[in-house]
């Protein structure tokens, strides 16, 4: 029924303008006109904000259409059967032009005609001009308040289904704004047809009363006219309604009050009202003047400030009393923590992170989440930052998920002056190793900073040291931050984009737990997440062979080959690799297929040697950060990856197949057979 409901009052409005109504219908339809307008008022002065009554321009646009086909329904009844008397346009018609002016059409149109002036150059003109100001401020507003939602949402302060919420709300009020702007138009379009509508029926009606009815001139506009005033205001103050309902929506400032609370809380001060009842004393006590009134409104004033002064001097109300506590009862909270990340921190180095004194730490690590998020393909999570009274004072401790991944000590009122290589002569100070790196540096005041820069020295504030140290943990650490809301909220991005991958891909075949864990070793071989798609399309067609975890990794690794060559080596510019030598790959090979439990377990002292032999031959590239790739066979890939993880961390270890037969390959190490490495 409601979707028939607002077809239906259009075509009542339709009707109103070309059907002749009876008057008794057209009483009710007056009646229920005035009602409309005091329901909206009401609504209007109860809203505590403009957007808790969005569809009011829309409602002041089917109102305005309603009074208008009233109008034309009442002019037609007015001059058809006017001259039948003055019951003849209905009751309503008759109250307002006989009760409410006392039967004299002079005094109506003197009153008609202060309600035009007082509805177009007092309220719609200024409702009108609030509405134009409001639409272009919040118009100018839009692009900054989608920024402040995008960098709370980066900040981790809101979800992001918060963050939609917000973005429609801005959207909302822009929009509420524009459309009230040009909705003033109809309150003041409004009012000139009525004043053209009251001359059409008085000049109509006296032409029609003179020669069709041939009544006299005073008698046609004794009828006419007042019939017509009446009409008129009739449609006036509904009119006047919506304009003042206008007005208080475009002038509302947003309050947790409706409007008489919000007015009533910023005038219940003693300080208001005690001057204005010494004033009006004081006016009262002149010669002339009315003295009871004034005297007894200074009374009223001066009473109303005791009042409030009373209040104001109350003693807040008592606390309630805390429950009793209940010492032997353990709450889950005690012994739980959502947070992934956590830094704890001395009280040494509680200024970093305090923004009102400029402290600079929390910034540098939103920084930090929203540049590892972009790399890594995920939204990393939230970084909780506490202090803890069991730390030393000028020490921080990276922690995730409950495990310390990362701990050192920084001079808050210091500098860190790092020897990158290119340093002239020693600085004084305290002698460190860099977190991060691991390099020779020095702790000195912030006064040598520039000092120190010019000798070739890599300067460093304490939160650059700290956030730079988070930054490298959790991107070591990245597996451990993929969990199964994130790979939830990857496949829901790409559902957007790629639905029926997503639906052939989990929660079947693969399982969501599944998938994660593929991920998390793509991860764990630092291969980024951010070409999801063609991930998860490599995932869809391995899964068709196997639904194992790490035969679905190996499985895939081949189509992801360039997203691993393309951060080792430009498009140009040939890989660089080392292998091993062939009789070592097969002796290898058979350790591997001969251990069906998946270990890929190498004889304690072959892999020294072989770890021996990868950290000489990788000394000189790495001297020369110039980046390579290990390239074994792929059956024993895997078995090389857990022997090279704890020496060279971020060296790719790739399957022959890994490598695109187009792709350049330069050769800069053989490690040796075993009989050398034995040697």
């Amino acid at each position: 029924m409601k979707s028939f409901s607002l077809p239906g009052a259009i075509l009542l409005l339709v009707a109103l303008m070309v059907v002749p109504i009876p008057a008794f219908l057209l009483d009710v339809f007056f009646v229920m006109n005035i009602m409309i307008s005091l329901a909206v008022l009401m609504v209007a002065l109860n809203a505590q904000k403009p957007l808790d009554f969005s569809a009011f321009p829309t409602v002041l646009l089917f109102a305005t259409l309603f009074r208008l086909g009233l109008n034309v329904a009442s002019t037609r009844v007015v001059l058809v059967h006017g001259h039948e008397g003055e019951a003849a346009a209905g009751h309503v018609i008759e109250a307002f032009g006989t009760f409410l002016i006392g039967g004299d059409y002079v005094v109506g149109l003197f009153v008609f005609a202060i309600l035009i002036i007082i509805n177009m150059i007092v309220v719609t003109k200024g409702a009108g001009r609030v509405s134009e100001v409001a639409a272009r401020f919040t118009l100018d507003a839009l692009p900054g308040k989608q920024m402040a939602i995008d960098a709370d949402l980066n900040a981790g302060l809101v979800t992001p289904d918060e963050a939609r919420a917000r973005r429609a709300e801005v959207a909302t009020e822009a929009d509420f704004h524009g459309a009230m702007d040009g909705s003033s138009k109809f309150v003041k379009g409004d009012a000139i047809a009525g004043l053209l509508i009251l001359a059409i029926n008085i000049v109509g009606g006296l032409i029609l009363g003179v020669v069709s009815h041939q009544m006299a001139v005073g008698e046609a506009a004794q009828t006419y006219v007042l019939l017509a005033i009446g009409d008129a205001l009739v449609a006036q103050l509904p009119s006047l309604m919506l304009s003042i309902a206008a007005a208080a929506i475009v002038t509302r400032v947003t309050s947790s009050h409706d409007l008489a609370g919000q007015i009533g809380s910023q005038f219940s001060n003693a300080k208001t009202w005690g001057p204005v009842a010494g004033i009006l004393g004081l006016l009262g006590l002149l010669p002339g003047m009315p003295h009871v009134v004034i005297l007894s409104a200074a009374g009223a004033a001066g009473f109303a400030a005791w009042k409030l002064n009373k209040i104001a001097k109350r003693p807040p109300p008592a606390a309630p009393a805390p429950e009793p506590v209940d010492l032997s009862r353990i709450g889950w909270e005690e012994v739980t923590d959502t947070m992934q990340v956590m830094l704890d921190i001395g009280y040494g180095l509680v200024p970093l992170v305090d923004e009102r004194r400029g402290g600079p730490l929390m910034g540098r690590i939103t920084g930090v989440r929203r540049q590892l998020s972009k790399e890594l393909g995920f939204v990393v999570p939230q970084v909780r930052v506490r202090d803890d009274i069991n730390l030393a004072p000028f020490t921080y401790r990276i922690v995730l998920g409950g495990v310390v991944v990362g701990e050192d000590s920084v001079a808050p009122d210091q500098v860190l002056a790092l020897d990158t290589g290119q340093a002239v002569g020693t600085l004084k100070g305290k002698a460190v190793k860099d977190p991060t790196f691991g390099l020779d540096a020095v702790w000195i005041p912030a006064a040598d900073g520039d000092a120190a820069t010019g000798a070739g020295y890599l300067v460093v504030d304490p939160g650059t040291v700290i956030a730079t140290h988070l930054n490298q943990v959790l991107l070591q650490n990245a597996a451990d931050l993929l969990g199964p809301d994130e790979v939830q909220s990857l496949l829901d991005g790409l559902k957007e984009r790629a639905a029926a991958l997503v639906a052939a891909l989990c929660p079947q075949p693969v399982p969501l737990t599944t998938l994660t864990t593929v991920l998390r070793g793509l991860l764990a071989e630092n291969v980024p997440l951010r070409e999801f798609r063609r991930i998860a399309a490599a995932i869809a067609v391995a899964a068709q062979r196997s639904l194992d975890a790490e035969e679905i990794l190996e499985l895939i690794r081949p189509d992801l080959g360039p997203l691993i060559i393309q951060r080792l080596c430009g498009v140009r510019e040939p890989l660089r690799v080392m292998t091993l030598e062939g009789q070592l790959e097969s002796l290898l090979g058979q350790a591997v297929r001969s251990d069906p439990a998946r270990r890929h377990t190498i004889e304690p002292e072959l892999g020294r040697r072989i770890a021996d032999a990868l950290q000489h031959a990788a000394a000189p590239l790495i001297a020369e950060a110039k980046p390579f790739a290990l390239v074994v066979q792929p059956a024993i890939r895997v078995a090389i990856r857990k022997l090279v993880k704890t020496i060279l961390p971020d060296t790719p270890v790739m399957s022959f197949f890994e490598v695109p037969e187009d792709k350049a390959v330069e050769v800069v190490a053989v490690i040796g057979a075993p009989e050398a490495l034995a040697a």
